[in-house]
């Protein structure tokens, strides 16, 4: 009897757990095909919705978990392409812009000589600033491309940072003290060696002090500094125009971005140096920023990596 008993509670608690385990295999793959019609109708609908799921059990949860995540990274990269799209277009616009107004100024100017039968120095000299002006926006136009397609090649190598920084000062002395600008360099004795890149470096600082002279003319003051903090050698340029208002910080470093005012000056730029200037930093393992208090100081920093002394 006691054999017989044993034998039905053993056939019963057999029972129990097979029926545990249909059940739970039935719940499972309901669960999954309820998360697969979900994703499905996120997918085709392109919603932006998340997947939720109500289960105890973990693997589904977690599965879920890691749909989610991919679901988050393919929207944030469809906004950045949306993005990037909206940036080109506006670049393309403003680019054939930029290049019609100097053509323009060009083909009017051979028109008249033309006309006359004349080749008057004063125009020549129009022309040929203006045909300089287009060359020069085409050639940064080129260069970005070229950084933005990774075709660039930024070797590095140990520099110097304070010689780069006198010569670059050196090769906008003359136009500074012509413009009555007050000049102050402040560069450690000692070497401060980087890991960077001659050329780029200079590109970078070319553009800083050729905007402090269109853009800090009202303050008449150019500061470059060189510290120096833990693993990282910083570059100061200051000036005390106009500055910059918080608004647009971020946005001086974008593509074709300038100034309300800055097209309709004759020292207007192209709207490309400082996007340039901040992907050759990056490209060196640095960085470009800036800070500014409109008509008080205005400081963009260059970030660079510092190499050990010894070689």
């Amino acid at each position: 009897m006691t054999t017989f008993v044993l034998g039905l509670l053993s056939a019963g608690l057999a029972a129990v757990v097979l029926y545990q385990q249909f059940a739970f295999r039935t719940g499972t793959q309901k669960r999954i095909r309820e998360i697969h019609q979900k994703l499905k109708e996120i997918m085709d609908g392109d919603s932006g919705e998340r997947l939720m799921v109500f289960t105890d059990n973990r693997e589904l949860m977690e599965l879920a978990a890691q749909i989610n995540r991919l679901l988050e990274k393919s929207a944030k990269a469809e906004a950045d392409f949306c993005r990037a799209e909206i940036s080109s277009r506006k670049m393309l616009s403003n680019i054939s812009h930029d290049m019609k107004t100097p053509m323009t100024v060009i083909r009017g100017y051979l028109e008249i000589m033309r006309t006359k039968g004349t080749a008057e120095p004063e125009m020549l000299e129009k022309a040929e600033q203006k045909a300089q002006a287009l060359m020069e926006l085409i050639d940064s136009f080129f260069s970005l491309a070229k950084l933005e397609a990774g075709d660039t090649d930024v070797t590095l190598s140990r520099l110097d940072v304070c010689e780069v920084c006198r010569e670059s000062v050196l090769d906008f002395y003359e136009m500074l003290t012509g413009a009555d600008f007050q000049v102050e360099i402040g560069l450690p004795e000692q070497a401060v060696p980087v890991q960077g890149n001659r050329e780029a470096l200079q590109r970078i600082l070319s553009n800083l002090l050729s905007n402090v002279i269109r853009y800090g003319q009202e303050g008449k003051y150019l500061g470059l500094f060189v510290r120096t903090e833990g693993q990282w050698a910083y570059i100061d340029v200051d000036d005390r125009g106009k500055g910059i208002d918080r608004a647009f910080a971020q946005s001086v470093f974008e593509r074709l971005f300038t100034m309300e005012d800055s097209r309709s000056r004759s020292v207007q730029g192209n709207g490309l140096g400082l996007t340039i200037a901040k992907k050759l930093a990056e490209q060196m393992g640095g960085d470009l920023t800036l800070e500014s208090v409109p008509h008080v100081k205005t400081t963009f920093t260059v970030r660079l990596k510092r190499a050990p002394y010894d070689i």
